[in-house]
């Protein structure tokens, strides 16, 4: 059965629970270290979990783009997914767990119509510190959920975000579905497969000192997040996501394009409708991302790369226009919730055949360098270190580089190159584990500082370079601010000492920085500066500093521009046609 409108369901049921519908962020955060793209719904939120009152007030919902690449070579198989929506809702300090869990339920058996049987939840069973969370379980009893089917696991299961880490935290409850026609068992089993999760309801209900011990927050907030691919899947009775509703139109134009079945070809039909999408909702971003060996762009590169190595395997043809074609059907079907599609549809379409037409050279290249390799290998068997540099540098799956290497009655070092990527991988989840340590304990002073700088510098550029300067995006950590904006030139050595001059000059007049609520129509108006219009409600926070800087912004920032260090200007450089780039730190 398909299931029509499911994030209009979503919303309607909170807003009927006196939530207000905010508008998803971008999928490239603003201002926020931790992550290269928005990971959840709570991201964006992270200045009104840690207190900060929002526009809309204390109940929100949202549908948000999100995305994560830990896994991307793991995307092939039935549930892998690198861009995704989470629905999700929120209380700041208003409603808990009485609520939360109550309204969790309703909406997924009144709603959605799920039978209770198939549903079963874990709660936290406690440690020597925090005491077990049996106010939840014995909501989840009262609502029916049977004893059988309410498990109490540790903290790595059922605390957010882990017991290490200072600031608001808390335990959290997980709902499972049982997705099988096997008779559904009477006592939930986590380690069994059929039981999948559906939904995660945090409870910020401590905060973690500084001296180990954890107090209960006198405000406490709720934070849940349902995957729509995954909650759609369920209701539609496929155990394959690809075969959804969110996919099947996708894949059935691969399918007709490479003139080849999806049964037989699942992970590289699956590869291709994954990464195809991803690709259009990084590149339609307002943050302007275009395929690099950095940073967000070498994310955009390696999906739009490895699609391309898929679409080969398919026998498409990589110089007809299929990316086209699929990026087109993708902009239609999400444009209605996510305007930005349609508005930069030419951007994304360039920025695809641009990487295609790149990318087809780069697989001469190293068809050649693989040439080279096997002209010189001994006992006719290819080393882990000449796979691997294939696969690194030119983008040759192992898949394909033992493809060609048999062709040449050649063996190839499978076992070591398997640990070598093996090893490639744990480095790169290190990297993205270490990023996601940010969330809501990565802002502290040196990071507010450098946030409030951002506005002064982004002031600084409009007065001095040219009116038609914006920002496209801002990194802050505790040492450094990397500023993005929009530029037609390399900023001369003049040009650089004039805006530094200029922002340090602002911070000795001591200028207060002054928060204001207004509706947004008004805000812009006003002249007030905003990078990403569609993400911020009807009514806004503007941040004025004097008569120099006006910004929508969500914070967090100084009271008075006397807390700052002066700025030093250490590079400026290229990002992308039209983009530049400013690093920058506090001087003594």
């Amino acid at each position: 059965m398909k299931v029509e409108n499911l994030r209009e369901k979503y919303i309607s049921f909170f807003e009927s629970k006196g939530h207000k519908m905010i508008p998803s962020a971008p999928v490239v955060p603003e201002n926020d270290p931790s992550v290269l793209f928005n990971t959840a719904g709570m991201q964006p939120l992270v200045p009104y979990l840690m207190g900060q009152p929002h526009p809309y007030g204390t109940r929100l919902c949202d549908y948000q783009k999100c995305m994560r690449t830990n896994d991307l070579d793991e995307v092939g198989d039935v549930t892998h997914h690198t861009f995704f929506e989470m629905l999700g809702n929120w209380s700041l300090g208003d409603y808990f767990k009485q609520d939360s869990i109550t309204w969790s339920f309703e909406l997924l058996t009144k709603v959605f119509e799920i039978p209770v049987e198939r549903l079963a939840v874990t709660v936290f069973k406690g440690n020597d510190i925090v005491s077990a969370d049996d106010e939840s379980a014995n909501i989840w009893r009262s609502l029916g959920i049977s004893e059988k089917k309410i498990k109490f696991l540790g903290e790595d299961d059922n605390w957010w975000p882990n017991m290490e880490l200072t600031g608001p935290c808390g335990p959290d409850t997980e709902i499972f579905y049982f997705r099988s026609d096997d008779d559904i068992p009477e006592e939930f089993d986590e380690n069994d497969d059929r039981w999948v999760e559906i939904w995660n309801n945090v409870f910020m209900q401590y905060n973690h000192n500084e001296d180990g011990t954890f107090t209960e927050l006198p405000k406490k907030n709720v934070d849940t997040g349902m995957g729509l691919e995954r909650i759609t899947s369920v209701l539609e009775g496929v155990t394959d996501n690809y075969m959804s509703s969110i996919f099947i139109d996708i894949i059935e134009k691969i399918e007709k394009i490479s003139g080849l079945e999806y049964i037989g070809n699942e992970k590289a039909m699956r590869i291709i409708a994954d990464h195809i999408r991803s690709a259009v909702f990084i590149s339609a971003d307002p943050a302007g991302i275009k395929p690099s060996n950095t940073d967000q762009g070498y994310i955009l590169r390696r999906l739009i790369r490895r699609a391309i190595r898929y679409a080969k395997k398919l026998n498409i043809d990589i110089n007809s226009n299929w990316e086209e074609i699929l990026a087109l059907a993708i902009i239609d079907k999400y444009s209605k919730y996510y305007p930005e599609l349609e508005q930069n549809k030419n951007v994304v379409l360039d920025v695809l055949k641009s990487e295609k037409i790149k990318f087809n050279r780069t697989l001469e290249k190293g068809l050649k360098e693989f040439e080279k390799m096997v002209s010189k290998v001994e006992n006719k068997k290819l080393d882990k270190d000449h796979a691997f540099r294939l696969y690194d540098t030119f983008g040759f799956p192992i898949e394909l580089t033992v493809e060609l290497a048999n062709e040449m009655g050649i063996e190839v070092d499978e076992v070591g190159f398997a640990e070598k990527f093996k090893a490639h991988q744990e480095i790169s989840r290190a990297g993205a584990k270490e990023k996601f340590k940010g969330g809501l304990a990565s802002t502290g002073d040196l990071e507010t500082k450098y946030h409030t700088a951002t506005h002064l510098l982004n002031a600084a550029l409009k007065e001095l370079i040219g009116s038609d300067v914006h920002q496209r995006g801002s990194n802050i950590t505790s040492e450094r601010m990397r500023f993005d904006f929009s530029c037609d030139h390399k900023l001369t050595d003049e040009e650089k000492q004039n805006v530094e001059n200029l922002v340090n000059k602002w911070i000795d007049e001591k200028y207060d920085v002054i928060k204001v609520e207004m509706k947004k129509e008004e805000a812009i108006n006003s002249g007030a500066e905003c990078m990403f219009i569609e993400r911020y409600p009807d009514v806004v926070t503007v941040y004025k500093i004097g008569d120099v800087s006006a910004e929508l912004c969500g914070g967090p920032h100084v009271k008075n521009t006397s807390d700052l260090s002066h700025i030093k200007i250490k590079k400026e450089e290229a990002v992308s046609a039209g983009v530049r780039r400013i690093k920058a730190v506090f001087v003594d």
